[in-house]
């Protein structure tokens, strides 16, 4: 990623991006403006083998608001494949369970990935007019058990709400992982080949719109795949986009909420990166008695959840995701809706460890499960 000189010169006498990082608020010596320092004063430097390449959330807090538009994220990103290169890698989460599932995808294996939507709705294999992207929620299912949730529960709601809207998705037992993780942690090769196992997929399908429910799975689709791979032969959607322009002339009614008070976290991927704020919304609000209440920060300045890619979950992390916590918990809500199933998992990790009591949920299970006669789907 090349930087012009007036970008440079800006950012040299600037300290936004510095002053606008969730990480350096809990780590004072990260400060994206320092790392562009170091990587122009030595391109090929001590920056390659710094543990702060890995600290960056790619929430992109700081290009939001750089006066000179600098996309300090995909700066960074460049500079991990570079780190990779002379043995410098992150430290992965989980003991690297999900980064092994991701890697055995690139090769030709046969996967069971659509059990669950036999049981949730109707769909089809092989092909069809959309296709609905599950990503890495089966693997999230099994490998966060222990957290008491069930991050397949997004994709069953969202398959009933297709459903109900007369769709019947392709859902394939050949769909990869999207590559966003491999991506975010410098490793092209992975991505490169779970990308294109997942076009030559979904073009095998015929679909002519991809559907997501993922924020990551939808933006590195929207991204990165052309930046890679030229233009889709298909479109690329995410699901509350679709929701809203499909749900006014649906006929739909929904149950009145019972769950008090209600508050959103913005994922970063679908707000700063992708500029989706409304939908998800608007969503909430056709619910009758929904009593949304903003957190103090939100939309475009909304805290993100703590973890990128799993990796580098650290006492960093924590302090964030709890900061996260307790701002839900001042605006009186008893439940947090978030778009993001990585969202869910980290912040209903760090719940466990406490007595807070937060109802932390998807948003399209909480949208289902208020459908006029939802109990008989």
């Amino acid at each position: 990623m090349k930087l012009t000189q007036r970008q440079i010169d800006y950012c040299m006498e600037c300290g936004v991006c510095t002053g606008s990082c969730p990480i350096s608020r809990v780590l004072p010596s990260f400060s994206p403006r320092q790392m562009i320092k170091r990587a122009m004063m030595e391109p090929e430097g001590d920056l390659l083998q710094s543990r702060e390449l890995w600290a960056c959330l790619s929430c992109a807090r700081c290009s939001e608001r750089c006066p000179v538009e600098i996309n300090f994220p995909e700066f960074n990103r460049t500079y991990r494949e570079k780190a990779r290169r002379v043995g410098n890698l992150p430290l992965e989460s989980h003991h690297g369970i999900l980064q092994a599932v991701a890697n055995l995808q690139t090769h030709d294996i046969q996967q069971q990935r659509t059990d669950w939507a036999k049981e949730a709705g109707a769909f089809h294999e092989e092909t069809g007019e959309y296709f609905f992207f599950v990503g890495c929620l089966p693997f999230f299912e099994v490998t966060f058990r222990y957290l008491e949730l069930s991050p397949l529960d997004a994709a069953r709601s969202n398959l009933k709400l297709l459903n109900r809207l007369g769709i019947e998705p392709v859902i394939s037992n050949q769909e990869r992982c999207c590559g966003h993780d491999a991506l975010w942690s410098g490793n092209e090769a992975t991505f490169m080949e779970l990308a294109g196992k997942n076009i030559e997929t979904i073009k095998a399908s015929g679909a002519k719109t991809v559907l997501f429910g993922c924020p990551e799975g939808y933006y590195t689709f929207k991204q990165y795949y052309p930046k890679y791979f030229g233009e889709l032969p298909f479109e690329v959607l995410h699901m509350t986009e679709f929701l809203m322009a499909r749900l006014p002339d649906s006929g739909w009614q929904f149950q009145p909420s019972q769950n008090g008070r209600l508050t959103f976290q913005d994922p970063c991927r679908l707000g700063r990166w992708s500029g989706i704020y409304e939908p998800p919304r608007e969503l909430l609000q056709m619910i009758p008695n929904s009593d949304l209440q903003e957190m103090e920060r939100n939309r475009e300045n909304a805290l993100c959840c703590g973890t990128s890619a799993w990796m580098e979950c650290s006492s960093c992390s924590k302090a964030m995701q709890m900061e996260r916590l307790e701002e839900a918990l001042q605006t009186g809500a008893d439940t947090l809706v978030t778009a993001c199933p990585k969202c869910q998992i980290h912040l209903t990790c760090a719940q466990s460890n406490t007595e807070l009591n937060l109802k932390i949920t998807d948003l399209y299970t909480y949208v289902a499960s208020h459908l006029e006669g939802a109990e008989a789907d």
